[in-house]
């Protein structure tokens, strides 16, 4: 009896596990290391059927400071349901070195409370499946740190946005808006 009980746990888990992958946009089916943390941020299960922003970020570049308006973003929609995904990378040579350091600046300097990842590749032949992804559906990878990509609730790839954007520019409000 305890193996039959054994048996349809796994079935329902398998089931129910195949259910989420189908009801997720493909680009959402990806895990990363979360900061300076064991866990991992499972993009489908954190942000399947929410608009998310996904960003690279590196600690030492002149745009680091867009991560209080990032925070300020977050904080301003994210009752309506948006989400952030910070990304740090070193393919421009600006992040730290120790994931400590990484986290430090993140959530110490700039009191991020949006999801981040460990340092991740983000261009080239060695990025991350999920960076790959969004680069085909945009038609542009990140020429540099803090180039955004807002996905709307259906998984789609609906704005691409260069560093120079900064959070709070009038054209990311109001794609972000549109996706909400």
């Amino acid at each position: 009896m305890r193996r039959l009980a054994s048996v349809s746990v796994l079935l329902i888990s398998v089931f129910t596990s195949h259910s989420l992958l189908a009801d997720c946009a493909a680009i959402l089916q990806h895990e990363m290391p979360a900061l300076r943390s064991k866990d991992t941020v499972d993009l489908c299960e954190r942000y399947a059927g929410k608009p998310l922003l996904i960003v690279n970020t590196a600690s030492f570049c002149g745009f680091t400071p867009q991560f209080k308006g990032l925070e300020a973003v977050y904080q301003r929609y994210r009752g309506q349901g948006l989400e952030i995904l910070g990304v740090p990378s070193n393919d421009f040579k600006q992040e730290a070195a120790e994931v400590e350091k990484v986290a430090d600046v993140c959530y110490v300097n700039y009191g991020v409370t949006f999801a981040m990842t460990d340092p991740q590749k983000i261009t080239g032949v060695n990025a991350h499946p999920l960076y790959r992804q969004l680069t085909d559906a945009a038609g542009q990878a990140p020429g540099w740190n803090f180039h955004k990509y807002l996905i709307d609730r259906e998984g789609q790839v609906v704005g691409n946005f260069a560093s120079q954007v900064a959070p709070d520019d009038p054209a990311l409000v109001k794609a972000i808006e549109l996706a909400l």
